[in-house]
């Protein structure tokens, strides 16, 4: 826990962005005053990220929480020593708010959290100003429950145009995609959840790698998640967060203010 903690402090001191260009701060070495410094990252803003970079990883990603369920998901991923990460809604199915515990435990236990927009609309038939409240809507929420918020993105529906991808570099977010979709909002019970099961294993054969599911449906926690670390641990890979899968340093995941 004092790990967490102490990584917390410097996702709180470390980054402040500007929409014109990423900055964040650092401490001066002359003062104990803080200066800006433009950030750099290895990774592509407002560009689709759909696979790992870093051998013998596998990015499990969570969409459309928190939820009822997701305080079982992350039972199972204790118990299985596995570290996820999740694209969080604000409102709509997953509720940000009423799940602040959830959204704490998640950090605390060391998993990632990603924007997964406020209300979980299709991006591309919104205008500028709409797609942008809908990111800093988000933000605000998780400026109010954690003290900070992501550098990570998920569009909803996996749906982005060039006007979206525009906002998202403009805005300071990577724009995480997925080469393993399990559809398991297709197979919510129990005599078809191993269709996505089936269809991860052959998508993680095809080298796939960053993995779509949703910590939503019910069979999902009941029988998917499971099924799929023990695949994972079973060819000798690890499952990490997306940051780590992509030689991200943790402090990158998170900023401070705009």
């Amino acid at each position: 826990m004092a790990h967490w903690i102490s990584t917390l402090l410097i996702f709180l001191l470390a980054p402040v962005w500007s929409i014109a260009a990423p900055m964040h701060l650092v401490w001066s070495n002359s003062s104990s005053e803080l200066v800006n410094q433009r950030r750099v990252s290895r990774l592509p803003f407002g560009a689709v990220i759909d696979r790992c970079t870093v051998p013998g990883t596998v990015a499990l990603t969570f969409d459309d929480g928190p939820f009822i369920y997701t305080p079982a998901i992350l039972d199972i991923l204790r118990a299985n020593g596995a570290r996820v990460t999740f694209f969080l809604n604000g409102h709509g199915l997953g509720k940000i708010y009423e799940n602040a515990d959830v959204v704490r435990r998640a950090i605390n236990e060391g998993h990632q959290l990603g924007s997964h927009t406020w209300g979980h609309p299709y991006l591309t038939t919104l205008d500028y100003p709409t797609i942008v409240a809908q990111m800093t809507q988000l933000e605000t929420a998780f400026r109010d429950i954690l003290g900070f918020f992501p550098t990570y993105m998920r569009a909803p529906y996996l749906m982005v145009n060039g006007l979206v991808l525009s906002i998202m570099a403009e805005m300071g977010y990577h724009v995480i995609g997925a080469s393993i979709d399990t559809k398991d909002y297709e197979n919510d019970n129990p005599g078809l959840i191993w269709r996505s099961f089936e269809k991860f294993k052959s998508e993680l054969n095809a080298g796939g790698n960053i993995v779509l599911a949703h910590d939503v449906h019910e069979q999902t926690v009941r029988t998917l998640v499971q099924n799929m670390l023990s695949e994972i641990y079973g060819r000798g890979m690890r499952v990490v967060p997306v940051g780590e899968c992509l030689d991200d340093p943790p402090a990158e995941w998170y900023r401070g203010s705009r």
